[in-house]
């Protein structure tokens, strides 16, 4: 394409955001900061989703696993602890997928899911996406819905430090990672 400079094609790649509109469940992958679950969180306020999954432990170092602090979020902003749905295990993204999918499975059901938002981090939004597209049902539509938090990295200036860029490149190679492992789906 001319005028794309190789900055806004690694930006389009990775960095993907839908408007969700109405689903019927908002998935948050754990991160060691917790500005992924705003979206979760505007959803269910907006009426726009009735349950929440959390999945994510996070590191095995981690002094609180990621879905306590995102779980604590939750409940502080008003939702119910009976619109949340929690996967503890997780400690990558394949096993958010993997072990979400089991849990959905057990306690909703897939006939009852049509179309689920994820949050994520917004630079990891295209791993994501692809990991879900592989694990997960075919009928479901899936919306990336990163939050816009100021701390996050964004397309708009991931590249404007060095440690931006350093964690851009790493998600690519994470990419190239999981496609050699067969972990993405192919469309």
């Amino acid at each position: 394409m001319p005028g794309l400079t190789t900055r806004d094609a690694i930006a389009q790649f990775l960095f993907v955001r839908d408007e969700p509109g109405s689903v019927d469940l908002a998935m948050v992958l754990g991160a060691p900061t917790p500005s992924a679950m705003e979206p979760a969180i505007a959803l269910y306020r907006q009426g726009l989703t009735r349950r929440i999954l959390i999945t994510g432990h996070g590191p095995a170092t981690a002094a609180r696993p990621e879905w306590a602090v995102f779980r604590d979020l939750a409940l502080a902003a008003g939702v119910p602890e009976s619109a949340l749905l929690i996967e503890p295990e997780a400690r990558n993204t394949r096993e958010n997928f993997l072990l979400s999918e089991a849990l959905i499975a057990r306690e909703i059901g897939w006939e009852q899911v049509t179309a689920i938002a994820i949050a994520s981090k917004p630079f990891h939004a295209r791993r994501a996406l692809m990991t879900a597209r592989r694990i997960f049902p075919p009928h479901l539509r899936l919306a990336m819905t990163p939050p816009r938090h100021p701390a996050d990295l964004q397309a708009e200036t991931w590249w404007h430090t060095q440690a931006g860029r350093a964690r851009i490149y790493g998600e690519i190679r994470r990419i190239a990672d999981y496609a050699l492992q067969d972990h993405l789906s192919d469309d």
